[in-house]
């Protein structure tokens, strides 16, 4: 730990704290280091990485504002609830991970509890953007709050985009992934329907990118299922949470979501399969029994 910082903990803007260094928390990381900005990292896994302090709190004791890019709620308030003692009204915490809207409630009541101040910014945007600094934030929470550490989000964004209370970003991103997920889902489906008869894959690709359903998903996915390239840029067992975290919210409101539920169906197969490290592209490889895609290509 570097002495002698301590007391600048929310007042400097420069320092700031990353918690997670999976697939995007690694690389806004380095967006921020690329932006001027002197980052701190850590880690549940150890990494060789800049900056790798022992704790989240040693986290909180360093940085005014912490992002935050942990899987799911539970460890979102895991890492709360240890930053707690070292927060101060001079902190502002970001909360990236889709956790849905009562786990993000959760989170803004302990930060405010600790005496800090919150954001709910989840993100749009898998590998290639984060490394393109091209993410894309979505923020509930205080206007003047956001922009305060809108510097700090610019550093690896193409976009910020305001949305309202906290929580409501949240709901935002739950239901944009819920889009993504179905969409990727009928694009293998559609594939296996023209690869089965006899259409090369290419020849389909043509055909939509003139199509009103061509979209940036299906220009993203449909490479890499023509490909069988599944490196995760997003997981299937990330999108299969987000898609149950949209089931959870509809059940909720007392609203049925059917081409939700299978979605999820399809997701959990996946993840049953093995899949489940995977790029989501590999709803795909349900489709892939010997008498379809590689007949045809």
């Amino acid at each position: 730990m570097i002495l002698g910082a301590m007391s600048l903990a929310g007042k400097n803007r420069k320092c700031v704290g990353v918690i997670g260094l999976g697939i995007i928390g690694s690389r806004v990381a380095m967006a921020l280091r690329g932006g001027g900005f002197q980052a701190f990292v850590w880690n549940l896994t150890p990494k060789s990485a800049p900056n790798f302090l022992g704790s989240s709190a040693e986290i909180a004791e360093m940085c005014g504002v912490v992002q935050l890019f942990v899987a799911d709620a539970a460890a979102t308030l895991e890492m709360i609830d240890a930053m707690s003692p070292k927060l101060t009204p001079e902190h502002v915490v970001m909360c990236h991970g889709t956790i849905g809207l009562e786990g993000t409630l959760e989170a803004a009541r302990r930060v405010g509890q600790a005496g800090a101040q919150f954001l709910d910014a989840p993100f749009t945007g898998s590998k290639g953007a984060a490394e393109a600094r091209q993410l894309v934030y979505y923020i509930g929470g205080s206007e003047s709050v956001l922009e305060e550490v809108r510097p700090v989000l610019e550093a690896s964004a193409k976009a910020v985009v305001y949305i309202g209370s906290v929580g409501h970003a949240a709901v935002v991103k739950v239901a944009t992934n819920l889009i993504s997920a179905a969409t990727t889902q009928v694009l293998a489906e559609a594939l296996a329907l023209v690869r089965e008869s006899g259409i090369p894959a290419g020849v389909f690709a043509g055909a939509l990118a003139s199509n009103a359903a061509r979209s940036g998903v299906t220009d993203l996915k449909l490479s890499k299922m023509t490909g069988g390239d599944y490196e995760p840029h997003f997981s299937v067992k990330h999108m299969f949470k987000d898609v149950q975290l949209a089931i959870q919210l509809g059940n909720k409101l007392g609203l049925d979501l059917p081409a939700t539920g299978t979605v999820a169906g399809a997701l959990y197969s996946a993840v049953m399969r093995g899949w489940g490290d995977l790029d989501y592209a590999a709803l795909a490889k349900a489709f892939q029994n010997g008498t379809g895609s590689a007949a045809h290509e």
